[in-house]
């Protein structure tokens, strides 16, 4: 999925789309996960596109410096992170991989749809443990009384990382050229009763979708180098 007009990292994204953004002045976020992809055994990729999208196509090409085959869907209209593959039913495996474009890990992704594929679930997200500090009181209020009090609590969540296994009859039904969403998809999954699977990861792991963000992982990025670029790659520089 690249598609986004990522607007949160602004002004980087002005000029060019967000996975093309340039990590460590050596590599787009994109050209990192395609590299990654070939490494994990996988042979084809399909790019969403839309915002900026001829340089993505210009960048990458047909995927064969990579190794891969890379075909494109550009959205004329924003169809958010499921609609896009709607259009894509009829050439889709039983089951693969959807991952934003934006994303910096370790994460095994031929693991993780290997897994999935077992599993039966309609829908496996990779998900990451984060614990967020809360720099305020927090109070619980019943009735205009507060009756529960915290000073500056720390919350712990596991989180979306934007990498999911999918099935194709998870999708079948959903109409075509509706922007639809991976919160959407979970949510009407859920309310079917019928529940994806958590895959948890403890490794590395960055969405690149702040400035905040984006400076930390061109800090990291040295020091990360051996974890993120497989030994082909990487033995190539």
């Amino acid at each position: 999925m690249a598609g986004g007009m990522g607007t949160r990292l602004r002004p980087y994204t002005t000029a060019l789309p967000k996975p093309l953004v340039p990590i460590g002045n050596s590599y787009a976020i994109l050209e990192i996960v395609l590299h990654q992809l070939v490494a994990c055994g996988f042979t084809h990729a399909t790019l969403a596109i839309n915002h900026l999208g001829s340089l993505i196509r210009a960048f990458v090409g047909d995927g064969s410096r990579f190794g891969l085959r890379v075909d494109y869907i550009e959205e004329h209209v924003p169809l958010s992170t499921v609609g896009p593959l709607f259009h894509l039913r009829d050439r889709l495996p039983e089951h693969f991989l959807v991952m934003n474009g934006d994303i910096l890990t370790d994460l095994d992704y031929a693991e993780l749809l290997n897994t999935h594929a077992r599993s039966g679930a309609p829908l496996t997200v990779a998900t990451f443990h984060r614990t967020v500090k809360i720099d305020f009181g927090v109070l619980e209020v019943l009735d205009d009384r507060v009756v529960e009090f915290s000073e500056k609590p720390t919350l712990d969540y596991r989180v979306s990382m934007g990498v999911y296994g999918l099935s194709a009859k998870t999708i079948a039904s959903y109409p075509v050229g509706q922007p639809f969403g991976f919160d959407q998809l979970m949510l009407d999954l859920i309310d079917q009763g019928r529940y994806p699977a958590d895959y948890p990861f403890d490794g590395y792991w960055l969405d690149v979708g702040r400035p905040e963000d984006y400076d930390e992982a061109n800090r990291s990025f040295e020091s990360l180098r051996s974890v993120l670029l497989p030994p082909s790659v990487r033995e190539a520089i």
